[in-house]
């Protein structure tokens, strides 16, 4: 599995890609919701499933994600694969800052921080680190800010 791992983030940044992931995570949303949330990008890299409430239809919708533990918390990125527009999930998390996260078979409920200043530099560093290929999509992102999230266990 590491050596898919490390092929996985060597080509990350490619176009194709991005273009090949956007089109499976139909698959790898099911595969999740299936295995509880156990398995979730093949385990190829630390992913969970958020769960956001919708800000126009107020449905629940359900996202894989790529995440880096932070402390008690998680955090996650609306990269969208590097295109222009923001992520839905993340407009959700912006109306509605409460949601759920499912990690390694584990509902919890989060409040997301939206990161600004040093606090995002910081979260940034740690994302890069873990899938580097998030630099790339930056530039393809044509200009628009990458949101960084840091989701927090809820206490209430």
């Amino acid at each position: 599995m590491a050596g898919i791992r490390s092929l996985a983030r060597r080509l990350g940044g490619a176009a194709w890609f991005a273009n090949t992931g956007r089109i499976l995570v139909p698959a790898d949303r099911l595969v999740g919701r299936l295995t509880g949330g156990r398995v979730v990008a093949l385990g190829i890299v630390p992913s969970l499933l958020l769960t956001t409430t919708g800000r126009r239809s107020g449905q629940l919708r359900t996202q894989p994600l790529l995440f880096v533990p932070d402390g008690d918390g998680w955090v996650v990125t609306g990269s969208n694969w590097g295109q222009t527009h923001q992520p839905a999930w993340a407009l959700n998390l912006l109306a509605n800052p409460r949601a759920t996260v499912t990690v390694k078979g584990r509902r919890i409920p989060v409040e997301a921080h939206l990161a600004t200043g040093p606090e995002r530099e910081r979260l940034w560093r740690l994302v890069t680190t873990e899938w580097p290929p998030y630099e790339a999509y930056v530039k393809r992102a044509g200009g628009r800010e990458i949101h960084v999230f840091r989701l927090a266990p809820r206490t209430s």
